[in-house]
């Protein structure tokens, strides 16, 4: 049984193709707007909890190091200008993903809600004199950098973001909005690297510290 992470939100919503140099390394178009994606809560995991997943399900299992904004305050048809009063804190997240179940299904919930496929943490920071668009974030597998960028790149900055969803969708406190990735995960290198049993993740966001999981890899 896995122990529960740092929260238990309502609601986890993404935005894909949110850098620059992301967008740069798949060759993607620029999205006129956040491009959102929602991952189910089940998939939630704590710091130092293996990321797993059932035996034959996958084996394009990825990383995205990315700063996750914590909801505090009701939000609904929020401005820009006021998004951000109502967040709570930052953490850092890992947007794990399943390479090949997000591209053939032609959605993504599924490559990106596998249980443990959200790991949050270390600690929750407040957001009070915390910017969120001019953060440091990294990842490195086996101590190796892999991912290593700044908020700064972001297409859609953090409050962009919030008010966007608020204008279709009611965010409540405790609710995560996870902000995008930067160049540097496994998918889109050549060859292509993903994780498996054995291999330590560590997702650091300047400020918040160092998310760090051991991946067990397929299970049963």
């Amino acid at each position: 049984m896995l122990a529960r992470p740092l929260l238990a939100p309502g609601n986890i919503a993404c935005v894909g193709l949110n850098y620059e140099d992301h967008i740069r390394e798949t060759g993607l178009d620029r999205p006129e707007r956040p491009l959102i994606f929602a991952k189910l809560t089940s998939s939630l995991l704590g710091p130092d909890e293996e990321i797993r997943w059932p035996a034959g399900l996958t084996t394009s299992v990825d990383w995205e190091a990315e700063l996750a904004v914590v909801i505090g305050r009701r939000m609904s048809g929020v401005s820009v200008d006021d998004a951000l009063d109502h967040a709570f804190g930052y953490t850092a997240a890992n947007d794990v993903s399943a390479r090949d179940l997000q591209f053939s299904d032609g959605q993504w919930i599924r490559g990106k809600s596998i249980d443990t496929f959200c790991p949050i943490g270390p600690v929750i920071v407040t957001a009070d004199g915390y910017d969120p668009d001019a953060k440091a974030v990294a990842s490195r597998v086996n101590g190796t950098t892999m991912q290593d960028s700044s908020t700064s790149l972001m297409v859609f900055g953090t409050a962009q973001i919030l008010s966007f969803l608020s204008a279709f969708t009611t965010l409540e406190p405790g609710d995560l909005v996870l902000t995008g990735t930067p160049w540097g995960v496994g998918g889109f290198r050549e060859p292509p690297v993903f994780l498996d049993a054995g291999d330590v993740v560590e997702v650091e966001v300047e400020g918040i510290g160092v998310l760090r999981n051991p991946v067990g890899g397929p299970q049963g």
